[in-house]
């Protein structure tokens, strides 16, 4: 089996690189003004993908920081997957032609299952579904709102579609540094075929550590954003431990 993937993440709010806590917009702290440069580092800390997301676009429901994952794909040569505001086919194509090597549907993947569908037949091994979970119900739109719809329920929606990955996170703990959600998502692991991938409060190597516990295997990845930022993982650490067999 593929040892798993550590995603370092970059969030883009008007062109900053910046973490949120559980979402909120107003709770938003800058990191990096240069967040080309920042993923730059990244990659020279031996990670090797990179996951982006347009906060603003998210909201917006179109690409609002088109400049800065520009500049970031022209920086690195580490793979870079992308989330926020990506909501129809003609959006999906042009990432996918500018280099992006994996395209995160959110929002649209609740309002309209069938762009997943129709993307994932058209890009294979291209498209993800990001799920974002608040009190186990589905959120959308930037996490604004809720729809009446559960992590799994959503997740099983796309069984037969060639998904690539299943993104998950628990909103709650998103930017907390409270750990990783991980029994939701084991359970959601389990319930599909699709590889997931873990999102949502890791703050440690104690979380690193639990990634290699054999009932996480099933996982294809996680993604850690701000406990990478302010050194509460150490990346040759957590990139060592996940390496391991």
């Amino acid at each position: 089996m593929a040892p798993m993937i550590l995603y370092p993440a970059i969030d883009l709010k008007e062109g900053h690189c910046v973490r949120l806590l559980q979402g909120d917009m107003q709770k938003a702290t800058i990191f990096n003004d240069d967040p080309a440069a920042q993923a730059a580092a990244f990659e020279a800390q031996g990670f090797t993908a990179l996951h982006v997301v347009d906060l603003d676009g998210a909201f917006a429901g179109k690409p609002m920081n088109a400049a800065a994952v520009d500049a970031i794909l022209a920086r690195v040569k580490m793979s870079v997957q992308l989330g926020g505001g990506i909501r129809d086919e003609a959006t999906i194509e042009a990432w996918l032609g500018k280099g992006i090597a994996r395209v995160i549907i959110g929002t649209a993947a609740v309002r309209d299952p069938d762009l997943v569908r129709r993307a994932a037949a058209r890009f294979p091994g291209k498209i993800a579904v990001g799920i974002d979970a608040k009190d186990g119900f589905v959120a959308v739109e930037g996490w604004a709102k809720t729809a009446q719809l559960s992590a799994v329920e959503l997740g099983k929606k796309f069984e037969d579609a060639g998904v690539a990955a299943l993104i998950y996170t628990d909103i709650a703990r998103d930017g907390g540094l409270t750990g990783l959600n991980i029994d939701a998502t084991l359970a959601l692991a389990k319930a599909v075929h699709i590889p997931v991938i873990a999102s949502g409060g890791l703050a440690s190597l104690a979380d690193i550590e639990r990634l290699t516990a054999p009932d996480c295997a099933i996982l294809a990845g996680a993604i850690s954003g701000r406990a990478l930022y302010d050194g509460r993982i150490d990346p040759a650490k957590a990139l060592a431990l996940l390496r391991k067999d």
